[in-house]
């Protein structure tokens, strides 16, 4: 007798299991890099090649090929075997994935080192790829152009620091300054200093005050690129008990930083409050990172120091788009996927931007070019929680939203599009109700999430989620006072008391006196 397979006795749900996966983007090819750093080689898979790159598959391994190139001139044995091995390995994961284009890339040791061009042959030969080998200056402009790509309208002073080496460049309106790289990667910087830390401090300093960006970061932000300072940004957030785990667009105040670089440069890595949030790999540089920064902070003396989650591998790619997609909003290209892929509609989510510019027209709630921004992401995302359990949307639409892997927003902004989609599905705005991320947010913003929130939660009753009705939604204002919401009279009969209720929650919220009519 035949036997029926796993696929055959499947439920038969109406949709197809077969091809591409719903949760995928449509037509979407992947698109991936192979970074060939100083202490680490990474295979980043992307879902595709556009505007906003969304990880498909991430691996790391940390094969140390710069540790004692400052003193032997060539990369370690055993680091280059570890690192071939892991390139075989990605490469096959590549095209398991469907990667066309995979673009390999090596940086400050395998272009310095004496066995250099040895061993590009032969991760040419494990990728089937030509490696792509980056000056420093290509490296600067590399990290310039993933900030570029995760922020909005960045402008300040860049630093990537790697194993070998710091690249820093200066970025305002768009352009990108002239790059300029340094021998104070984590790994290199310990070596040079034979493992003292006050001659790596003497060397940082030597090296920043000379690089002639001094004081250029004054009132500016410094964007901070590399995987150790990702990791002292996570060392600071559990030390100051930071709400929100997102490391992309943290920010740290210059002012006072010292003393928190000096407590890790002085103290053994096991000893420091908050350290267990630090992978055991990443500790051993940990100071030196703190060394480079402390130098950063006291020569080019920015205002702030930004997180970036972007950097070279995404640089390059965004410097590979046409210039129509690099004009893109990001955050709004981001959240457009995320309604496409989550929402029960993304057309009724672009009504739902129209309407709500209509309606705070109508009322008039002023708004910022920058609050804008956030009032179409938050449309976008308005609706992408209604899978989840009706007691439970408010927190999970929250933390989706307010941990979304979404670029452009800084995280007063998260706190605003999470606390926007927790309100529309609890629907008390009372300040009781507020999760700690109230922490992150100004009073004006908060106020902007709940009129958003109450907007949408009236405007729901009347369209379930579906488009088509919303253009034709019109508000007037009442010679009996106030402003009537009206609908057309062949849609009469979705004005019932549920809705009526919703609109003045909106009418309190925004202070109003609101009716509802069928005209």
């Amino acid at each position: 007798m035949l036997q029926n397979s796993s696929q055959d006795n499947a439920p038969n749900t109406g949709a197809s299991t077969k091809g591409s996966a719903p949760g995928r983007l449509p037509g979407a090819i992947p698109v991936g890099v192979v970074d060939i750093g100083s202490n680490s080689v990474r295979l980043v898979i992307y879902e595709g090649h556009s505007r906003v790159l969304t990880v498909l598959f991430n691996e790391k391994v940390l094969s140390g090929l710069g540790k004692g190139l400052a003193q032997t001139n060539r990369l370690d044995p055993q680091a280059v075997d570890n690192a071939l091995a892991a390139l075989k390995r990605f490469a096959r994961l590549a095209a398991q994935a469907g990667v066309k284009d995979l673009y390999p890339l090596a940086t400050a040791a395998a272009r310095e080192a004496q066995n250099g061009p040895e061993f590009i042959a032969a991760a040419e030969a494990a990728l089937g790829r030509k490696v792509i080998i980056l000056s420093g200056a290509d490296e600067a402009r590399g990290a310039a152009n993933g900030v570029l790509a995760g922020f909005n309208r960045p402008d300040g002073i860049v630093g990537d620091l790697g194993g070998g080496s710091l690249e820093l460049v200066d970025i305002a309106e768009g352009a990108v300054g002239e790059g300029m790289t340094m021998p104070l990667g984590g790994l290199r910087l310990r070596d040079l200093s034979g493992g003292d830390l006050g001659n790596a401090q003497a060397l940082a300093d030597s090296h920043v005050a000379a690089s002639g960006l001094a004081e250029r970061g004054a009132g500016r932000a410094f964007f901070a690129v590399g995987g150790t300072w990702r990791n002292l940004a996570k060392l600071h957030m559990e030390q100051v008990g930071y709400p929100l785990h997102v490391m992309h667009a943290y920010e740290i105040p210059a002012a006072g930083l010292e003393a928190f670089l000096d407590a890790v440069i002085r103290a053994e890595p096991e000893k420091l409050p908050g350290i267990a949030a630090v992978s055991k790999s990443r500790r051993s540089l940990l100071a030196y990172g703190a060394v480079a920064l402390k130098s950063v902070v006291k020569f080019i003396k920015p205002e702030k120091i930004v997180l970036s989650a972007l950097g070279v591998r995404e640089g390059f790619l965004y410097d590979r788009l046409p210039e129509p997609e690099k004009a893109k909003d990001p955050l709004i290209e981001a959240t457009r996927e995320l309604a496409i892929l989550r929402s029960r509609s993304p057309d009724h989510a672009w009504e739902l931007v129209e309407w709500t510019r209509r309606t705070f027209e109508a009322l008039s709630i002023d708004e910022t070019p920058e609050e804008e921004r956030l009032r179409t992401a938050a449309c976008l995302l308005a609706d992408i929680g209604w899978r989840a359990h009706p007691d439970y949307r408010g927190k999970q639409a929250l933390s989706i939203v307010a941990h979304a892997a979404i670029p452009a927003i800084d995280h007063r902004g998260r706190a605003f599009l999470g606390l926007t989609n927790f309100y529309r599905h609890e629907g008390s705005v009372e300040q009781r109700h507020i999760p700690e991320l109230e922490r992150l947010i100004d009073e004006r913003l908060l106020k902007r999430a709940q009129i958003l929130a109450s907007l949408f939660r009236a405007t729901y009753l009347l369209t379930a989620s579906m488009p088509g009705i919303l253009d034709q939604f019109k508000w007037a204002q009442d010679p009996r006072g106030g402003f009537t919401l009206a609908i057309p009279a062949r849609l009469a009969d979705l004005i019932g008391e549920r809705p009526e209720g919703r609109l003045q929650q909106f009418a309190r919220v925004v202070e109003k006196t609101l009716r509802l009519e069928a005209r």
